[in-house]
């Protein structure tokens, strides 16, 4: 029996390895669970990565992506994030999801903010951007659930005024923010690209600054993919875009589009309006 021991022993050993090793991670796991749920301990962390990115950063400039992480940080409910773009490359460094403009002489800065669900675990802004991450539309809860907004500020006084914050329809899956115009009158619009891992295909949530920059902008939602496709138009010559909705037939062996219906906005109801069918009606 004796002879045996020596034996017995070195079976034991990569037991006890294995398990502390399980223990280690278990504890790991804890860890990054508990600043999920505490909002000081990732409140802690934000700090501490955020003073990583200012002492690595050479050169400041007022009112740069830096000080409005900061602004966020200090300024918004814990669990509130300035969002990045998604990475267009797998080595990518990704960028805050910001875009800086002049008009009057005063700096102004879209931004693309996203807040946690009160009550429910933190989300993590890189749950909540990419191609697979728009499948969290599904079942955003598990991850926590994600609310968009687009946000003008105003750079004045060394820090930054929030002019207006506006909703974006969406969990998952943010993609791109541009500054574009609308070929028909020029109005300039924000586009907010998504992703829609389910449809295989794209929507946009387009911001059009109908009455000038500094008031709540008009949302019109365009989208495409295998099987739906709405695009912007300007059906009634008004100062509103319009779109048309597409008819798909999805069959056994082939989906092609069949028809197209355009909708209308009716600024009295503050709707937009099939104009086949007066009855159906979209919000944006």
């Amino acid at each position: 029996m004796k002879r045996h021991i020596p034996f017995l022993i070195l079976l034991l050993i990569p037991v006890l390895f294995s398990s502390c090793s399980k223990n280690e991670q278990k504890q790991t796991i804890t860890r990054g669970n508990e600043a999920a749920y505490s909002s000081d301990k990732e409140f802690d962390i934000r700090i501490y990565n955020l003073q990583v990115k200012e002492n690595q950063t050479k050169y400041r400039t007022p009112y740069d992506t830096l000080s409005l992480l900061a602004f966020v940080l200090h300024n918004y409910p814990h669990g509130t994030y300035l969002v990045d773009f998604d990475e267009t490359l797998t080595f990518n460094v990704p960028k805050p999801a910001v875009i800086y403009l002049t008009r009057d002489n005063h700096l102004y800065v879209f931004a693309v903010i996203v807040r946690s669900k009160p009550g429910e675990r933190l989300i993590e802004p890189k749950n909540v951007v990419g191609y697979k991450e728009s499948f969290i539309n599904l079942d955003s809860t598990k991850l926590g659930t994600a609310f968009f907004y687009l946000t003008l500020f105003k750079c004045e006084n060394g820090t930054f005024t929030k002019i207006w914050e506006d909703p974006i329809p969406s969990h998952g899956g943010f993609n791109n923010l541009e500054l574009k115009k609308w070929g028909c009158n020029n109005t300039p619009y924000v586009k907010v690209d998504f992703h829609d891992a389910q449809g295989i295909g794209h929507i946009d949530y387009n911001y059009f600054m109908i009455n000038g920059l500094t008031r709540i902008p008009h949302l019109l939602m365009t989208y495409k993919g295998i099987d739906f496709k709405r695009t912007m138009a300007n059906v009634n010559n008004d100062k509103y875009p319009d779109y048309y909705e597409f008819v798909y037939y999805n069959l056994a062996d082939r989906i092609y589009e069949q028809d197209s219906v355009a909708f209308v906005w009716n600024e009295k109801d503050s709707l937009y309006v099939n104009t086949r069918n007066h009855l159906q009606t979209r919000p944006y």
